[in-house]
């Protein structure tokens, strides 16, 4: 099959399943049956963490939406009328936002006071639908999110025909598209990627030229990963066997970012596959950094929030039997604080580029 034969292919079969989709409501109302919606039940009671491939999968419990059915009936038609802006754009080959989809399916219902989306929540909701409906990503649907990340090192892709080299684009390095599916990788000269959560660290190892010096890529978003990220990093560990390190705050949230690269997220297990690295290490910042690096001085305190947090992150089966991780847990707990990655500036300005890293990477100090 040829690059073109695959093109046309990529799109033709996510628009087969929402043409499917209509036919079947479309059959029942002939029928004059009360038209639905079979989808799986998406949320933690439906998630099983498979212990042979260490991710996060969808169980098989599913769910029925009916149209004559008042706790159903909006859901019902918030998705059949994202799944026809959907069509629209595979007919046209055209992409949109998740804001624009949100435009147009705004409107209000014919002869009610009633909106078929009031927040844009709903239609993203809505296309998490006929991602578990259909089979296929948002990004198969031509829905991209904004973009969120950057990244640098010595590395060349292609990318709707243009040719680009990570290593010469200033300051700001490559901004990271939602869809990274078409990008082809010309040229890989790396030994393993940081991703970080933060772009303030981005920007410090990149004025530092670390990459460089190192012979690495770094990545960042701000804050949580979006999907183009953890699809790009998985494609570098996939395709190029290179090892992912996370970097992030010593707290439950940049706890939970590692987790989500590393086994998926619960929201979207049913795309661990494309999505979740088994092998990524998560680098720091540890509790153990914090008396290395004597980052008490730094602590901020745990609020109620983390506290929960933690408490159920400590259940997750796949944190459950990790002492590794126990032990971070509770430590924190012991500290009852915090500490954000920009501590480490307080030992100086390139401190984390300098010594923190290179120190960590060259020891193996990373917890799995």
């Amino acid at each position: 099959m040829t690059k073109k034969e695959e093109k046309a292919d990529y799109n033709e079969k996510p628009r087969q399943e929402l043409v499917k989709l209509g036919q079947n409501v479309i059959k029942e109302i002939n029928q004059q049956k009360n038209p639905k919606i079979d989808l799986p039940v998406r949320g933690l009671s439906n998630v099983i963490y498979d212990k042979d491939s260490k991710t996060l999968t969808l169980g098989d419990k599913m769910a029925e939406r009916f149209f004559f059915n008042v706790a159903h009936a909006k859901k019902f038609l918030q998705t059949i009328e994202v799944a026809a802006i959907c069509k629209s754009l595979l007919d046209v080959k055209k992409h949109a936002s998740l804001r624009d989809v949100f435009y147009m399916a705004k409107r209000t219902i014919p002869n009610t006071k009633i909106n078929l989306v009031d927040e844009q929540k709903e239609s993203d909701k809505a296309i998490e639908d006929l991602e578990l409906i259909t089979n296929f990503s948002r990004e198969h649907l031509h829905v991209n999110a904004n973009k969120m990340g950057s990244v640098a090192g010595k590395v060349i892709i292609e990318d709707m025909g243009d040719t680009i080299d990570w290593s010469r684009l200033g300051s700001g390095g490559w901004s990271i598209p939602s869809n990274v599916e078409d990008i082809t990788f010309k040229k890989v000269d790396a030994e393993y990627v940081i991703y970080m959560e933060k772009a303030a660290v981005w920007e410090r190892l990149h004025e530092d030229r670390f990459w460089a010096k190192h012979n690495c890529i770094i990545m960042s978003s701000q804050g949580q990963t979006t999907r183009g990220i953890r699809r790009l990093l998985q494609r570098l560990s996939t395709e190029h066997k290179l090892p992912i390190y996370v970097l992030a705050d010593c707290d439950v949230w940049g706890w939970y970012i590692y987790s989500v690269i590393k086994y998926g997220s619960i929201s979207l297990a049913h795309m661990a596959e494309e999505m979740a690295i088994p092998s990524v290490k998560f680098l720091g910042v540890t509790c153990d950094d914090i008396e290395k690096y004597d980052l008490k001085k730094h602590f901020i305190k745990l609020t109620d929030q983390d506290t929960s947090r933690m408490k159920q992150m400590q259940q997750y089966e796949w944190f459950v039997k990790n002492k590794d991780w126990q032990r971070q847990f509770k430590l924190m707990k012991e500290f009852g604080a915090k500490v954000e990655i920009q501590a480490l500036s307080s030992r100086g300005i390139t401190f984390i580029s300098e010594r923190y890293l290179p120190e960590k990477i060259k020891g193996k100090m990373w917890i799995d």
